[in-house]
């Protein structure tokens, strides 16, 4: 297929796969045969179940997600999951978090509202630039969890190695790197996921839980949409779910099966990294933010030194034609998401613009 539409980097809401966006605009209006589209169908229909159920099927077929681990759509996106996670699993009122960037950030301070929140490492010293040593973290008797934001969003690191939890439960953030790369379910208790950057349409978090993690036993002032146990016990059909972000996911966790799986969606990931990355390393104008063996395969900031020129940067790459190039408002710069939807070719014409850009300018 020929790509005709506008390489997009951004960090959320981001590309879709084009098949699937095609798949989606024949079904549009009437949805194979029914009469209507997803949009308008009621969530206690059969067909809208047979939507959920396949979704989830195909979900846990690619991750290989064990019988003893539930799938929940949550509404809300991640910034609820910042306060759900300590809602339901602050048992004992402590838990640790790895302080690796933005979105850790925000997680931690949204769980301190909840309990003691101790931070057994942070690669702050060096503006979350890289991922700590988590081999042998200080981790009291009586934690609950540790946490993890396994792929910073905005700073542009990833955990290649997970850190040694020393029997605790572990939680991960995976909304950017969510089903980039293959991944062994039962390292974790609970990952959770916004699914506007890698997988469809805002306003939707997947959550999987070990069930030994869902409580019922929570502080009586819990809302009840805020307790996995709701979700759980009703198929996340409790109320009315977003069933349309619901069945663009199920298209895309499908699509990515036909291409071969999580292994082959990482070996194109790594495919296309690489172009961005070499073209980092070789330049003199551009230059990478993070540690090389802690790179995202999914956000890639990078800067020019001047923040003059990132903007200049930034404003030439819209002309012509790449949009949202723009670093996050916190760190500047410059950032190119290429998740599972950016096709190769987008990371070369960006390469091809940079390069030009650093000939004309250097």
């Amino acid at each position: 297929m020929k790509y005709n539409r506008t390489f997009n980097f951004s960090a959320g809401p981001a590309m879709m796969p084009e098949p699937v966006l095609e798949e989606i605009k024949e079904e549009v209006l009437n949805y194979r045969g029914s009469g209507m589209s997803v949009m308008e169908m009621s969530h206690r229909s059969k067909v809208f179940q047979q939507i959920r159920d396949e979704a989830e099927a195909d979900l846990r077929k690619l991750m290989g997600i064990p019988d003893n681990y539930k799938v929940l759509f949550v509404q809300g996106g991640g910034t609820l999951q910042f306060a759900m996670v300590p809602m339901n699993l602050m048992k004992n009122g402590v838990a640790c978090y790895v302080e690796t960037g933005s979105w850790s950030k925000k997680a931690i301070a949204e769980a301190k509202k909840y309990g003691e929140v101790k931070i057994v490492a942070s690669s702050k010293d060096e503006n979350f630039s890289y991922i700590p040593d988590c081999s042998d973290l200080d981790i009291p008797d009586d934690a609950d969890y540790v946490y993890i934001c396994e792929n910073e969003t905005i700073n542009g690191t990833t955990f290649n190695k997970l850190p040694n939890t020393k029997g605790k439960v572990l939680v991960s953030d995976q909304s950017s790197m969510f089903l980039s790369r293959p991944c062994n379910v039962e390292d974790y208790g609970l990952i959770w996921a916004g699914v506007q950057k890698n997988v469809g349409p805002a306003g939707m978090a997947v959550v999987i839980i070990r069930e030994d993690l869902i409580r019922e036993d929570l502080d009586p002032k819990t809302p009840v949409y805020m307790s996995y146990k709701t979700h759980a016990d009703a198929d996340s059909l409790y109320n009315t779910p977003n069933c349309w972000a619901i069945y663009c996911c199920g298209k895309v966790f499908k699509y990515l099966l036909n291409l071969g799986g999580l292994e082959k969606v990482q070996e194109m990931n790594e495919d296309k990294a690489k172009v961005l990355y070499d073209f980092l390393d070789s330049s003199k104008l551009f230059k990478g933010s993070v540690r090389k063996e802690d790179r995202s395969l999914m956000n890639v900031p990078f800067v020019t030194g001047d923040a003059d020129k990132d903007a200049d940067v930034v404003k030439a790459s819209t002309e012509a034609g790449f949009n949202n190039l723009k670093g996050h408002k916190s760190v500047g710069g410059l950032r190119a998401s290429i998740y599972n939807a950016m096709p190769k070719e987008g990371v070369e014409a960006l390469v091809e613009f940079l390069k030009d850009y650093e000939a004309k300018n250097a």
